[in-house]
């Protein structure tokens, strides 16, 4: 039998006074809201849709990657179901598509430009927001829950990602759609709510594979413990979730491993062609435990708690590479959620409140831990699936410190949170020295001004403890507010975006360390090489045309200082417009033409060594151009044999050279293939070269006489 829980007693009525504290902001959500209610949460929506909009064009392409994968899945609905990199699909990305078929859907109806390719992400930012404030509203009201929708609204990390075009911001997304949907099937037991969850998870492992995994054991834990109804009815519940979850993230995985591989494109980011390896090596497994084939590094973690992307552990978040992005609001979500649950600690097993702080707690911390802990591949832009979560536990942990301010020990809690929110605010803001000085002064001031009147809640009125209330929350959202608007007036292209101004002793951030490419006309990012970035090294058919992928001499740090590291060296192109690991290619007016021309009469227009080089000149061009190698330029696609026989065939009309080397200091790709050496190395010996827009070019059509 499924019992039915009461809802929340009702509140009580308004009584002003010191010792008699109101609910006016906690109402269950199943009473009449106060009408300001629906004005203020469309007023948040259409204000976070203004955020996300605003100048979104400006990004161009935003990552070339993943916008010629768009290209190419609007002129082909294989190259759409596969997630090719180009229309021909020699080769996919190397993630599974589920965030490219939005953005194809898109581009499919309003064309392939960088609006069809960036409002998707936007929206999606905006239904997040509006997940968020349901899942507050849920069990608190208008007041915690507009906090929740506009902590989540103004983190940086989600004003960039949701401008930007990585699977990062449809995964979180559909993280918080089935954290929403747990909640409602805890509440009564709701067997379809809980298989809506299982979908949406499984999705957003059509998103990024064991990523959206990682909340699995905190959500079903949950649920378990938790559910009001007998406990072999929730295990059942969880088996049949568990069915819709192998299904809904399987089937196209199934679809493709079991397509033969002479009629589906090959598998990004594999050494073996396979999509199972991808998603338990390179984009599973070794992200945690840093041994990645065919990673940039070729794997392993480094020595005295950090790897080779940055220092590892509990601080890494806070860190300066990481702060600025995710842990203005971090703190305070630690600090509440266990005052919140301490608050409901005499509650019955199947309290809906706690049971709700448990669910997003859970995923908060689990999420929390493995980011701060892998030793793999990780960037700040990661972070922006912790955003909901930490939105979700200050709001509803706010609520509760609301309600019960008349307390000594709870409004003396609240002090607390919000005086080392303030003080957290001004380190951040501190990193960013010539940035705005004067803000992290007010932040600090106003802060704590809040957090001393706060102390004495018990003493207080409700306009004077309102009053100070929206003071506390003021100062704990300026920062991050700011490093938003700052991040949607910037420009972002490359692989690696990252929020707000430039900081000091980033490894990651836009003080420097990680190269080239993420913000444009910032300093900081030199290392990865050619495009857009700082110089790099020069690739294997540079200037000089000289054949083989060598180490280099890039500029700037790979990620420095935060791992207690020396500088390392960056990908470089070849010069001129090539690209390079992280940026893509920049062709001239000459290369652009150059690559139309005749382009119908052949399979790929041209081909060159990484995604990043092939997917600027593929969107030049509009004409498919064959990405050797995959991402990194270790996948084993083509073979050199494969790559000779397209070539007699007169399927590739010109390979263009500025190829991925890596920089001294660093560990070498060796555990990925070398095919593409083989293959630059082929082609210079076979084939002469001219320059142009200086970027060297190889006519595959004309062999060099003996």
């Amino acid at each position: 039998m499924t019992t039915t829980l009461p809802e929340p007693n009702p509140p009580v009525p308004n009584q002003e006074g010191p010792d008699q504290p109101d609910q006016p902001l906690s109402v269950p959500a199943t009473t009449g809201d106060p009408r300001w209610v629906r004005p203020a949460f469309l007023a948040l929506l259409a204000l976070t849709a203004l955020l996300y909009l605003w100048d979104l064009g400006a990004s161009g392409w935003a990552n070339q990657f993943y916008s010629a994968a768009v290209q190419a899945g609007a002129h082909s609905w294989k190259a759409m179901f596969f997630g090719s990199s180009d229309a021909a699909n020699a080769i996919t990305v190397d993630k599974p598509p589920a965030s490219l078929w939005v953005m194809e859907l898109s581009a499919r109806v309003f064309g392939v430009n960088a609006w069809s390719i960036l409002v998707p992400q936007a929206l999606e930012g905006v239904a997040a927001v509006a997940v968020v404030y349901a899942a507050v509203k849920r069990r608190f009201a208008a007041g915690p829950a507009l906090l929740a929708g506009a902590v989540l609204a103004l983190t940086p990390v989600a004003a960039l990602m949701f401008r930007f075009n990585n699977p990062d911001a449809l995964l979180a997304l559909l993280l918080a759609l089935a954290g929403y949907a747990v909640q409602r099937a805890q509440e009564q037991a709701r067997t379809r709510w809980l298989l809506l969850a299982a979908g949406c998870v499984g999705f957003a492992f059509l998103t990024k594979t064991l990523q959206a995994f990682l909340v699995l054991p905190a959500f079903a834990l949950v649920y378990l413990i938790l559910a009001p109804t007998g406990f072999w009815r929730r295990v059942r519940q969880l088996l049949l979730a568990a069915v819709v979850l192998v299904v809904s993230s399987g089937w196209w995985v199934a679809i493709v491993e079991l397509t033969p591989v002479q009629y589906r494109p090959y598998i990004g980011g594999s050494q073996t062609n396979s999509f199972l390896e991808l998603t338990f090596g390179y984009n599973g497994f070794g992200r945690i435990t840093g041994s990645e084939t065919g990673s940039v590094g070729g794997g392993g973690g480094g020595a005295g708690g950090g790897s080779m992307w940055g220092s590892t552990g509990l601080t890494r978040l806070f860190s300066s590479e990481m702060g600025g992005q995710i842990a203005w609001l971090l703190p305070a979500a630690l600090l509440l959620l266990p005052v919140g649950l301490w608050l409901t600690r005499r509650a019955a097993r199947t309290d809906q409140r706690r049971a709700a702080l448990l669910l997003w707690g859970s995923a908060l911390l689990t999420t929390f831990l493995v980011f701060s802990e892998m030793q793999g591949i990780f960037h700040p832009y990661y972070n922006v699936a912790l955003a909901p979560y930490i939105a979700i536990v200050v709001g509803m942990g706010a609520g509760l410190l609301w309600e019960q301010r008349g307390s000594w020990a709870v409004s003396g809690g609240a002090a607390v949170v919000v005086a080392v929110t303030a003080v957290w605010s001004y380190v951040l803001l501190a990193r960013s020295a010539d940035w705005l000085p004067w803000l992290r002064w007010a932040v600090l001031f106003v802060g704590l001004a809040a957090a001393l009147g706060l102390a004495f809640g018990p003493l207080l009125g409700r306009r004077i403890a309102l009053a100070l209330a929206v003071a506390a929350i003021v100062a704990g959202l300026a920062g991050p507010a700011a490093y938003s608007v700052e991040t949607a007036g910037t420009t972002h292209a490359g692989s690696l975006p990252s929020a707000g101004p430039a900081v000091q002793g980033g490894g990651f951030g836009g003080g420097g360390g990680m190269p080239g490419g993420a913000r444009a006309g910032r300093g900081g990012f030199g290392g990865f090489g050619g495009g857009a970035g700082g110089p790099g090294a020069q690739g294997a058919l540079g200037a000089q045309g000289a054949p083989g992928v060598r180490p280099g001499a890039g500029t700037g740090g790979f990620p420095g200082g935060a791992a207690g590291g020396g500088a390392r060296g960056g990908f470089g192109g070849g010069g001129g417009g090539a690209g390079g690991l992280l940026n893509g290619s920049k062709p001239g007016a000459a290369l652009t033409a150059l690559l139309k021309q005749d382009a119908s009469k052949y399979t790929w227009t041209a081909a060159t060594v990484g995604s990043q080089n092939a997917a600027g000149y593929q969107l030049a061009s509009d004409a498919p151009v064959m990405a050797v190698g995959g991402f990194n330029g270790t996948d084993p696609s083509p073979t050199l044999a494969q790559f000779e026989n397209d070539v007699r065939a007169g399927k590739i009309h010109y390979f263009l050279g500025g190829t991925l080397s890596m920089g001294g200091g660093g560990t070498s790709s060796s555990s990925g293939s070398s095919d593409s050496a083989q293959i630059v190395a082929w082609v210079a010996k076979n084939y002469s070269s001219t320059t142009v827009n200086g970027v060297t070019v190889y006519d595959l059509t004309k062999a060099k006489t003996s």
